[in-house]
């Protein structure tokens, strides 16, 4: 094997074990902004959280310029780039990753479709009237807390799990964002909306003519995003269409894609997705909303679609893939494994609050869904901690079993072929012996 082929596997390998490290410390960072958000909002300072974040910014000058409260700067601005990254994945792993192989891919792939199905069925079967138009928050999972509940687990979990996990969780993030480029647009400008193709069309233009600079993209993908905020588009459906048309393996010497997600990741990861969190976690719970949002049935149809739907949804999909040949399981991940992987996709944090916030223009509802996503995504990491560490125990009293078994075997071959005439063997020349000796060597 040439050094070639054997670093080939390491190159694939350390993109996703990057990814893997940021999510998990990132989950962190996550965690800590949403509850710093939560207690700004019901502490004494709860106006300035209000008025802080929907304190308008002006970028630009004259027809050129673009108004927006900070909130939406977040959701709307830094939020782009959080889905560049996440479209550079997706362009990772379909070229050198687990989706390149159709049959490895297709596991995971189904699995994520039962994981978004069934959450969107569970919460229109429970929702009513205005509150329907959510049926795309249970649908989400967090890649970030997801992978970050894993990571406290640490050995626990095998990494076929983990990797079962984010492959399912990009497949996941590729349906959102279909979903939120077709159903969650109010309307479209089609002149804007050719002015963001046009952009399109001239970053690959650049690429054809070997421009290596990344300034020229930078500037094109500028204009890519304001096109796409005017046409009425979700301006983050930018930051995905730039990712995808990144080129991989060498270009002018280097590695484009690994180099921006190698460079870009830790930014979404410890700025732009806390960022998100503290400008949208804040839910005043105060005058009687806990209350209220626990009675609602908006609540419950998120909760349920998070928990319920995506352990049902992505457990009785892999479960038909499997039986059907469709697609294999990861070494080492057992059906305790997948059912871990499953209760755990349900934490459906940042892209469940992201989508809310489209599907609402009312902010009683949007209040009552944040506080569904808070206790259907603490629900799922609850019961996906305590699947994955029952998983673990069984798996290692397995792994005893087999051991003793193998040592014990070992011992009784030991002694069949040993000295005829040593006692306790099963050789011709100890024809009185009962085996029992072997029971003794071992023990």
């Amino acid at each position: 094997m040439t050094r070639a082929q054997r670093s080939s596997p390491r190159r694939i390998l350390s993109p996703l074990q990057d990814f893997l490290h940021d999510e998990a410390a990132g989950g962190i960072a996550l965690v800590v902004a949403a509850v710093v958000a939560v207690v700004w909002a019901n502490s004494a300072f709860s106006d300035a959280y209000g008025t802080f974040w929907h304190h308008e910014l002006t970028l630009g000058w004259g027809q050129a310029a673009i108004t927006e409260d900070l909130q939406h700067w977040v959701n709307d601005g830094l939020m782009a780039i959080f889905f560049f990254v996440v479209g550079l994945e997706i362009k990772r792993e379909l070229v050198v990753g687990e989706l390149r192989d159709p049959r490895a891919a297709a596991l995971p792939a189904i699995g994520a479709v039962g994981g978004v199905v069934v959450p969107a069925l569970i919460f229109l079967a429970l929702a009513s009237g205005p509150e329907r138009a959510g049926w795309g928050i249970p649908m989400a999972t967090d890649i970030a807390f997801a992978v970050g509940v894993l990571a406290l687990l640490g050995k626990r979990v095998p990494a076929g799990a983990k990797l079962l996990l984010l492959t399912a969780a990009i497949v996941d993030d590729i349906i959102a964002i279909a979903v939120i480029a077709i159903f969650y647009t109010d309307s479209v400008s089609f002149a804007w909306l050719a002015g963001a193709v046009a952009g399109l069309v001239a970053v690959v233009l650049l690429r054809r003519l070997g421009v290596h600079a990344i300034w020229p993209y930078v500037l094109v993908g500028v204009v890519v995003w304001v096109c796409t905020l005017e046409s009425g588009v979700h301006a983050t459906i930018a930051g995905v269409a730039l990712g995808l048309l990144t080129p991989t393996g060498q270009v002018g010497g280097r590695d484009v894609l690994h180099t921006l997600e190698h460079r870009l990741h830790p930014v979404t990861a410890f700025v732009v997705v806390p960022l998100f969190a503290l400008a949208n976690a804040g839910v005043d719970f105060r005058g009687g909303l806990l209350g209220q949002a626990m009675g609602a049935s908006l609540t419950w149809a998120i909760a349920l679609g998070l928990v319920v739907g995506k352990v049902v949804g992505i457990s009785a999909a892999v479960w038909l893939c499997v039986r059907t040949g469709s697609g294999r399981l990861p070494e080492g991940v057992r059906a305790l494994h997948v059912l871990g992987v499953a209760a755990v996709a349900g934490i459906g944090f940042t892209v469940s609050l992201f989508i809310a916030e489209l599907a609402y223009a009312d902010a009683a509802l949007v209040a009552t869904a944040k506080v569904g996503i808070f206790t259907g995504s603490l629900l799922a990491a609850v019961i996906g901690v305590a699947v994955m560490l029952l998983a673990g125990r069984g798996q290692r009293a397995t792994d005893a079993t087999d051991t003793s078994g193998s040592t014990t075997s070992e011992s009784t071959s030991a002694g069949g072929l040993g000295d005829p005439g040593s006692p306790g063997t099963r050789g011709t020349g100890n024809p009185g012996g009962d085996g029992a000796g072997s029971g003794r060597a071992h023990r």
